[in-house]
């Protein structure tokens, strides 16, 4: 054995070994992971794009066009404190499908290679990734509020209560981003990736509350959006935004965020470990 391949065991050895890296030196990992990842933003502000773009547009878009239709002709302004509540769910699921095409293109382009040789633990990459998408999520969330209040949103209930709206919806979509990095080291290319997540997305978004009353819709659709996660997000956030019954739309949506998580993210760590 030469001086090269000792020194590349010696180097590999803590990779594979991730309990010999403690909290406090994983803890640094993700940020400095974290800190990577911000500035690739920066070197390319298009990825931020979705971001920036699909709030106003999404708002705009179902306001006046479903908002006529759902609360009449000129009182799209009561729309609006049904759909802004209901987007911030729409929010977190969009923004999460970006993790696992990012993640897709990593592999393929060779980035996780150098990762390979670092003396670091192989969730720190996976974790710096959704603190980034979370990041993003909050921008968008804070750009769709902003559009809401420029068309008529009005808080019924509290600051506080709207935050917690924000919180819950970011926690949920923390846990979708589990989803979507699995299917991003599961499927060969990024175009897979995007083609299974609208598999993933449409019955999802559409089969909710977020745009219209379940009970304007057919018995069997009605019954299939009391079981979808994002409508018990939508309620929930409408009712901290409107007022109402919250208690049981939260603890819903906590319950779906951890199942979700505890399902996908052992399985999303290991298949990363596999790969990489």
């Amino acid at each position: 054995m030469n001086a090269a391949t000792v020194t590349a065991t010696a180097t590999a050895r803590p990779v594979r070994d991730e309990g010999r890296i403690g909290l406090r030196a994983d803890l640094r990992h993700i940020g400095a992971l974290v800190r990577r990842n911000i500035m690739q933003i920066k070197q390319d502000p298009e990825s931020m794009f979705d971001v920036l773009l699909m709030p106003v547009v999404f708002t705009l878009l179902f306001v006046y066009v479903f908002g006529g239709a759902i609360s009449g002709k000129g009182n799209q302004d009561v729309y609006v404190n049904y759909v802004v509540p209901g987007l911030m769910a729409m929010m977190g699921l969009s923004i999460a499908m970006a993790v696992g095409t990012g993640i897709n293109d990593d592999f393929r382009k060779g980035v996780m290679d150098r990762f390979r040789t670092m003396p670091i633990a192989r969730s720190s990459v996976l974790v710096a990734k959704i603190v980034v998408e979370v990041g993003r999520m909050l921008v968008a969330i804070a750009i769709l509020l902003g559009v809401g209040f420029l068309l008529g949103l009005e808080i019924k209930t509290s600051v506080l209560e709207l935050l917690a709206a924000v919180g819950l919806s970011l926690v949920f979509g923390a846990s979708l981003t589990w989803i979507f990095i699995l299917l991003g080291l599961t499927m060969k290319t990024a175009q897979a990736v995007q083609g299974m997540a609208m598999l993933v997305l449409m019955p999802l978004q559409f089969g909710s509350s977020i745009f219209t009353p379940p009970s304007t819709m057919p018995g069997w659709l009605e019954s299939f959006t009391e079981y979808n996660p994002l409508s018990n997000l939508a309620d929930a956030a409408r009712a901290l935004v409107n007022g109402g019954p919250v208690a049981h739309s939260v603890w819903m949506t906590l319950g779906w965020a951890a199942a979700i998580t505890v399902v996908t993210a052992p399985l999303a760590i290991a298949r990363f470990r596999k790969k990489a």
